[in-house]
């Protein structure tokens, strides 16, 4: 439609006038708001009145002008830089159309809106001050993280956190903070900010712009993640004491309406109660441990007001039932030794104003118990428009219970230094040389000077000239290391000589500069004589015992071992250095070993000796045997720690009774000889009768095999009897194993049977044989048994036939019966030919002696069957029994392994 451009009526310009037709288009735009417009009236078609107001806008214009008649219109139009310019008008008619009247209410707006959003700011304030004011201690934390919740859900704050300082003042720290949960995490709990925000104005709030914002510290742009943000201080009479922290936030666009002032109140809400409660809350920390401190130390105060008014932890302390209670009550607590003191300097503190200290003891509730001291100190307080007394109780009962026992200690300690018989010393450091200052007073009847006759140069001249060298190294020495033991002589006032022990110690002050030397003398005269002739004494015993020809060493119970003397070394063909470590065991044979460590073991701290005869195998050469004696050496617990050891070597008379008994067994070979003849006889005369048969028999024709084969086996039987004989007399002829063996001692008993059995009864003596079927065995060697019991049964033989040439009707026998238990076997072998002689009973075993007549026995049987059975470990005993003499061979069980 085209423009009318005729004359129209002129009217005020005031605020924005629109010409409209009747459709609503505008025609003309007057008045001074035209020019904010973001769409001028421009071209030759008229636009309608709709497309110059902001899309969406409070008031959608339906309808021609004439329908707006009579009504006011607030219309909200589009203005430069996207801005809403907030009209409100009228429309009436005019010429050709209507006439829009619009005044700007924009201020009118903003002010409203301004008081909605402080009303909305005041509501939230008082919310958030009365929830942190009512909540409890513990839930603080909990209710402070509720508001910054509310408050950034309120205000659209991605993250919001509150900044207060450390406890040294001196760094700020996020106390609390929320993050939106779409929102990164800025900032966590206790996070140190640094002290960049003490440079920032803390009257009025700070915006960042990102990295665009301009004259801030950097850091500040660091917690803030470069991003946009704003800063709320909060300050109060001690200062800036908050800051609120909103992350991500361009205040101006979600918050417009919130001006300084609004945000300042917002944090003092949230600021004001939150320093209040955390105050209080240190308040009630300080007191708690206030209160703890009191009672660990047993301390607190008290005031005299009325009576006297002692603290609560006090009270306990001093077991009161009440915290107020009268004068006359508080002094009766105390010791009465004290409390009359104690009455007096209360009254100069009434009186005088002097400061009181004193210590007290407490009246003591116990005998037993120790006394309780306690410090009591007070002065007068200006407290309000009166003066009042108050101080302080502190236990002081270690202190004073120290210092006693210190002093005792002190005492004893003179007591101790006036006595001793060490001469205790002070040396003072002057000038690098150390001046005798002090000496007990042990030093007079030591030594008998005193110490103004001890100067540095007299008491180098009275030591020993030899040792003056020795004293001088002693002085360097404990300069430079600072302690030093040394020993030297030094004269006497009578001219004799004593051995000093000498131990100081040097003092420094906190420079580390020498101050003095403290140490003591201490007699060792005794001891250094006593010391040289122990030395003497083990020179001469080691020279006595490197030159015995006996041979000498210590092991350990493992037969380790630890010193061997030269005798030793030179009998084991041994380095004697190379000795100790060694294994004593690994020249014994299996079974000697085990003797051997079974002996040790049976030693005892009651019965520590221990004597046997061991056999050695030494290489390249033949056995050897040694007369051994081991002493043990016990701890206190009785457990055995070492072994001294004495052994001789007995090779030679072991080899003279090998001898000894060999030709004993010879000889006893030879006086059964008669015996044994006729028991070799015996088979003879039976083979050659039944040869001579078997040849008449041949002669006359007359040979049947049966009997032959009848004749041939008993031949064959009589063989085989001559044979046994003969087999035995060899095995008992020859010499005995070395080492002892196991056995049962049955089998000699068997032996000698199958000997003499024979021969006894072709004699006309009866053997009794009873019980010999033990199942035992004993150590030793079957063929030396055999002999002890062919000399038993030869001896019994001979002294039995002797008595029948006497008495012709006299029947001898004799009886062979073996025992046992769990520790011994006895063999006894007993005959009927009355006895012994009881004034020969005490010499029957001795070497060489004998009964029979000259020529018929040696007098070796009996000494060496007494040997053999001592050396099995056993003994051989005789006594007359009722009708003769009875042998027992008593010997001991070897345990089974």
């Amino acid at each position: 439609m085209p423009l009318d451009t005729r004359a129209r009526p002129v009217v005020p310009s005031v605020g924005l006038q629109l010409q409209l037709d009747s459709q609503g288009r505008v025609l003309q735009i007057s008045g001074p708001v035209r020019h904010s417009l973001a769409h001028p009236l421009s071209g030759s078609t008229a636009r309608h009145l709709s497309e110059y107001l902001v899309p969406g806008s409070r008031l959608a214009v339906e309808g021609p002008p004439s329908e707006w008649h009579g009504h006011s219109l607030d219309l909200d139009f589009t203005g430069l830089g996207a801005t809403t310019l907030h009209l409100r008008g009228w429309a009436q008619p005019a010429e050709d159309g209507w006439l829009l009247q619009l005044l700007d209410i924009g201020d009118l707006l903003q002010e409203r809106q301004q008081a909605q959003t402080r009303d909305t700011c005041q509501a939230l304030a008082a919310r958030c001050s009365e929830q942190l004011r009512l909540c409890s201690l513990t839930r603080l934390p909990q209710v402070l993280r509720e508001q910054l919740q509310d408050l950034a859900q309120h205000w659209r704050i991605p993250c919001v956190a509150i900044a207060l300082l450390d406890e040294a003042q001196q760094d700020w720290r996020i106390h609390s903070h929320y993050h939106a949960h779409d929102a990164p995490r800025l900032w966590h709990t206790d996070q140190s900010l640094g002290t960049g925000l003490d440079s920032l104005d803390g009257s009025r709030p700070h915006v960042l712009h990102g990295v665009q914002s301009a004259g801030l510290d950097p850091r500040l742009r660091d917690i803030f993640a470069h991003a946009e943000g704003l800063l709320v201080p909060y300050r109060d009479a001690q200062g800036i004491g908050a800051w609120l922290l909103c992350g991500f936030y361009p205040a101006v666009q979600p918050a417009p309406a919130l001006g300084e002032r609004d945000w300042l109140l917002l944090l003092a809400a949230l600021a004001g109660p939150l320093l209040g409660r955390l105050r209080e809350q240190q308040q009630q920390q300080q007191l708690q441990r206030l209160d703890a401190l009191q009672g660990l130390l047993g301390s607190g105060w008290w005031e005299l007001h009325e009576g006297v008014q002692l603290a609560p932890q006090l009270a306990r302390n001093l077991h009161l039932e009440h915290a107020h209670l009268p004068l006359s009550e508080w002094l009766a607590v105390f010791h009465p030794v004290d409390r009359a003191e104690l009455q007096s300097r209360l009254q100069d503190l009434l009186q005088c104003d002097r400061p009181l200290l004193l210590s007290v003891r407490l009246q003591a509730r116990d005998e037993c118990q120790a006394p309780v001291w306690y410090r009591l100190q007070g002065q007068m307080l200006q407290l309000g428009e009166q003066r009042r007394p108050v101080g302080f109780m502190l236990d002081i009962s270690d202190i004073k219970n120290q210092q006693q026992q210190a002093a005792a200690a002190h005492a004893r300690l003179d007591n101790l230094i006036a006595s001793s018989p060490a001469v205790i010393y002070v040396q003072r450091y002057e000038e690098g040389a150390l001046q005798p200052c002090f000496f007990s007073d042990s030093l007079l009847p030591l030594l008998g000077w005193q110490l103004s006759e001890l100067t540095e140069t007299s008491l180098i001249e009275r030591i020993h000239p030899d040792d003056r060298d020795l004293y001088f190294v002693r002085t360097r020495q404990l300069l430079r290391e600072g302690s030093v033991r040394a020993r030297y002589r030094m004269r006497d006032r009578a001219g004799d000589y004593h051995w000093l022990l000498d131990e100081a110690r040097l003092l420094r002050n906190d420079l580390g500069l020498p101050v003095e030397a403290v140490g003591l003398w201490l007699d060792d005269t005794e001891a250094t004589l006593a010391t040289e002739q122990v030395r003497q004494s083990e020179e001469r015993y080691r020279i006595l015992v490197e030159d015995s020809p006996a041979m000498i060493c210590r092991y350990r119970p493992d037969l380790t071992l630890t010193f061997a003397n030269r005798p030793l070394a030179k009998y084991l063909e041994y380095p004697p250095e190379q000795l100790p470590g060694v294994d004593l065991g690994s020249w014994l044979s299996a079974e000697q070993r085990a003797a051997f460590l079974l002996r040790i073991q049976q030693l005892t701290p009651e019965f520590p000796v221990s004597t046997a005869e061991i056999s050695l195998q030494l290489p390249g050469r033949e056995h050897a045997w040694w007369v051994w004696s081991d002493r043990g050496v016990f701890d206190d617990q009785g457990q055995l720690l070492e072994v001294q050891a004495v052994g001789r070597d007995n090779t030679e008379v072991r080899r003279s009774q090998q001898q000894l008994m060999q030709s004993a067994k010879m000889a006893t070979l030879g006086e059964m000889a008669t015996g044994l003849a006729h028991e070799i006889n015996q088979p003879l005369n039976v083979m050659r009768m039944a040869v001579a048969n078997m040849l008449k028999r041949l002669s006359n024709g007359d040979v049947a095999a049966d009997y032959l084969q009848d004749k041939l086996s008993r031949i064959d039987t009589q063989v085989q009897r001559a044979a046994r004989v003969v087999d035995h007399m060899r095995v008992f002829g020859r010499r005995s194993e070395i080492e002892q063996q196991p056995f049962n001692p049955t089998q000699a008993v068997e032996g000698t049977l199958a000997l003499l059995a024979e021969g006894m009864r072709g004699k006309g003596v009866e053997l009794r044989i009873h019980h010999l079927d033990i199942e035992v065995q004993v150590r030793g060697h079957v063929d030396q048994l055999e002999q002890v019991l062919i000399n038993l049964l030869v001896n019994a033989r001979d002294a039995l036939l002797s008595k029948r040439e006497v008495q012709q009707a006299f029947e001898p026998w004799i009886t062979l019966r073996a025992e046992a238990d769990t520790r011994a076997v006895r063999l006894w072998v007993e005959d009927n030919g009355g006895g012994i002689d009881p004034r020969l009973l005490e010499r029957i075993f001795e070497p060489f002696f004998t009964t029979k007549p000259v020529g018929v026995g040696t007098g070796l049987g009996l000494s060496v069957s007494y040997g053999i059975v001592q050396n099995m470990g056993g003994q051989l005993s005789v006594h007359n029994a009722e009708q003769g003499a009875c042998f027992c061979i008593e010997l001991p069980i070897v345990p089974p392994t």
